[in-house]
C-alpha cells in the first residue's frame, strides 16, 4: 500500500521478546542466558505482581526476562520469528490497535540457533507494537494528548503492513 504522506505509513515502533519462566533461580538464569544468545543484548527481569500461594509464589519475586529491541535489530528478530512460524501466522494474532503477538514453542525452531545442552527447552512470547509516526504524542510526559481516531492503525492496515513488508501469510 502506497502512502502519498509519510507520517501515515506505518512501521514497527519496538518488539519485546519475553520468556515467562513463573519461578526464580537456576532455570531463570538460563532463560536470561538464551535470551542474550539469541538476541544480542542483556535481558531486564520481570517480577511477579500477586502472591499465590498454590503456585509458591511471592509478590516481587523475579519470574521472568524481557528484551526490547527497536529498528532494525527488530525488524530481524521478527523476521527469525516469522522464518520459527513457517512464515503463517493467524490473524487473532493481532490485536484491535494493530500490535502483533506470537508465540515460539521452543527456541530450536529459531533459524541458525542449535539446541544447547546447558540451556534445555524454552519457548518464548513475540511482541511488536505497529504504529504510524507520531504515536510519541500518547506517551510523552509534556503537552500528552489522545491521537486522533484517523490517525490510528487499525487491524487491516497491521496485517496488510506485515504481509507485504515481511511476506508473511496470515490466515
Amino acid at each position: 500500500m502506497e502512502y502519498t504522506n509519510p507520517m501515515q505509513s506505518p512501521r514497527i515502533e519496538k518488539v519485546v521478546v519475553n520468556i515467562g519462566v513463573g519461578e526464580s533461580g537456576e532455570k531463570l538464569v538460563k532463560a536470561e542466558k538464551l535470551l542474550e544468545k539469541l538476541t544480542g543484548r542483556k535481558p531486564t527481569r520481570t517480577y511477579s505482581t500477586k502472591r499465590i500461594p498454590a503456585w509458591d509464589l511471592k509478590k516481587g519475586e523475579p519470574i521472568g526476562c524481557k528484551v526490547t529491541l527497536r529498528k532494525k535489530p527488530a525488524e530481524g528478530f521478527l523476521l527469525r520469528g516469522f522464518y520459527a512460524k513457517d512464515n503463517s501466522i493467524n490473524q487473532s494474532c493481532f490485536d484491535d490497535a494493530g500490535n502483533l503477538a506470537f508465540g515460539i514453542h521452543e527456541y530450536i525452531d529459531i533459524k541458525d540457533v542449535k539446541y544447547d545442552p546447558d540451556i534445555g527447552i524454552f519457548g518464548l512470547n513475540i511482541n511488536a507494537t505497529i504504529e504510524r509516526p507520531g504515536g510519541r504524542i500518547k506517551r510523552r510526559h509534556l503537552k500528552k494528548t489522545k491521537v486522533p481516531q484517523k490517525a490510528r492503525l487499525t487491524k487491516e492496515e497491521s496485517i496488510k503492513f506485515i504481509k507485504e513488508k515481511f511476506g508473511v501469510k496470515v490466515e
